[in-house]
């Protein structure tokens, strides 16, 4: 194809089926040499004289004469494709788009977003898997099977990107916990604590476990599991404690005997979720209504916070 001029195509069939230059010329708007010039490239190009002299007019050979059926096949898919529009209607699909999160975003968004895929897209299908690095492929690779994925801000995720919303880490532990007797908590002291961390497929590289790496500190694993959605209850009635985002904590605190502690502003632990997304599709209509969806669902979260200790974490 690269060393075909598509442009030929139109010249291509004028000839065909006028079997005359100069009317050739006349219907694509061109001067008769123009078109004497595209005869002798499609004649170079299938080396065949395709109009032959007989008399005082032209005759197919019977080469061009097997080209007219195909010719014109070619340019009435060619037309037919370049009408075609890109269209989703939300109300009426019934399609089943695939969503890739954590427990812990899930946990957070899927309310919201229903509430709102109900209300404009009563057929529509969120599928969630969770963004474990067992299932997020490298490059590209990954939007094969997934329309959007939705995961940490500054991790090399691929695809073109946008923010979503802003956390922060606190730390959870139990009610009781020896810890939360201290009037004065440090970067050490949690630390030194046994820790309860949420793994994605096999890793713990996470924004708190980054941020006491830079502290110099390395905190003491003693329980992992997987994603971040059971951390709270994990601590619960334990010696443990664990770092989760402030809005995963929320609802456990209320319903747990669990007391969330918070790091000081200046040592704040902050956690971007972004939403990413195959280059390919950034106009595709259904992938930004999917994306259009789930921005507006996140603007829900903004005010969803928690009350953390009144005792905060500090640097020593």
């Amino acid at each position: 194809m690269k060393d075909v001029d598509l442009n030929l195509l139109p010249p291509l069939q004028a000839l065909l089926e006028l079997r005359n230059v100069s009317r050739a010329a006349e219907r694509m708007h061109l001067s008769q040499p123009a078109m004497s010039a595209a005869l002798s490239r499609l004649r170079r190009h299938f080396n065949d004289e395709l109009l032959v002299r007989s008399g005082r007019s032209y005759e197919l050979t019977p080469f061009a004469r097997a080209l007219v059926p195909r010719v014109d096949q070619a340019l009435t898919d060619i037309q037919d494709a370049l009408q075609l529009r890109a269209e989703f209607d939300p109300a009426s699909s019934d399609r089943t788009f695939v969503l890739a999160a954590s427990d812990y975003v899930t946990g957070i968004l899927i309310r919201h977003l229903r509430a709102l895929i109900g209300a404009e897209a009563p057929g529509v299908t969120v599928d969630f898997v969770p963004t474990s690095r067992a299932r997020l492929k490298p490059g590209l690779e990954t939007f094969a099977s997934v329309d959007v994925v939705i995961g940490p801000m500054g991790f090399d995720l691929d695809g073109s990107s946008r923010q979503l919303f802003r956390d922060e880490f606190v730390i959870v532990m139990d009610s009781s916990n020896p810890l939360l007797a201290s009037e004065r908590l440090t970067v050490a002291d949690i630390a030194s604590a046994p820790h309860a961390v949420g793994e994605f497929g096999g890793s713990i590289v996470t924004p708190p476990m980054r941020f006491f790496e830079q502290m110099g500190q390395a905190p003491v694993v003693a329980a992992r599991v997987a994603g971040l959605q059971g951390l709270p209850a994990i601590v619960e009635r334990t010696d443990l404690v664990a770092a989760v985002p402030r809005m995963l904590a929320t609802r456990p605190v209320q319903t747990l005997s669990i007391t969330a502690v918070g790091f000081d502003p200046d040592l704040e632990v902050p956690l971007v979720e972004g939403m990413f997304w195959h280059p390919l599709k950034s106009t595709d209509p259904a992938n930004l209504w999917l994306r259009s969806v789930i921005q507006r669902a996140s603007t829900h979260l903004s005010g969803e916070g928690l009350a953390a200790h009144p005792v905060t974490i500090a640097a020593h």
